[in-house]
């Protein structure tokens, strides 16, 4: 009789082939929500609130144009640096600059500068990327508000 009770014990417990996949879509209906909280949060730029001034659109081309930053403490920032919010020494700047303007002939160079900023600030910027052997550099403006 026990030898019976056992067949009948095994009988009823079957194994289950299937996977559970709950756990999964936990996870990444998580993962998910942390990459839409921190995607936001590792744009990478500068706050910078440009001039106004009515001017024509430029078309960069094929190329991706290199961007001079300088905010309205006077720091300058580059999108050529390993961290584009981090400030460069001017050094580094001309180095990275004329690197480009060699290996990379025909990339276009523009400077945004904050309207806050010195101009003086703006022309020590310019001097910079005119001894990294930069003869074609263009300024970024907003278009003016419409009243």
């Amino acid at each position: 009789m026990a030898s019976v009770m056992r067949r009948g014990g095994r009988r009823g417990k079957r194994l289950m082939a299937e996977m559970n996949v709950v756990p999964y879509i936990d996870v990444t209906l998580v993962l998910l929500i942390i990459f839409m909280v921190t995607a936001p949060l590792v744009t990478q730029s500068v706050n910078v609130e440009l001039p106004q001034a009515s001017s024509q659109v430029v078309d960069p081309g094929d190329k991706e144009p290199v961007i001079v930053t300088i905010d309205a403490k006077g720091q300058i920032f580059c999108d050529l640096n390993s961290n584009p919010d981090e400030p460069i020494d001017e050094n580094d700047l001309v180095t990275k600059l004329a690197s480009v303007n060699k290996y990379k002939p025909g990339t276009p160079f523009m400077v945004r500068g904050d309207t806050g900023v010195n101009y003086g600030r703006v022309v020590e910027v310019f001097a910079l990327m005119q001894a990294a052997g930069l003869s074609n550099v263009g300024l970024m403006t907003d278009p003016p508000a419409k009243k």
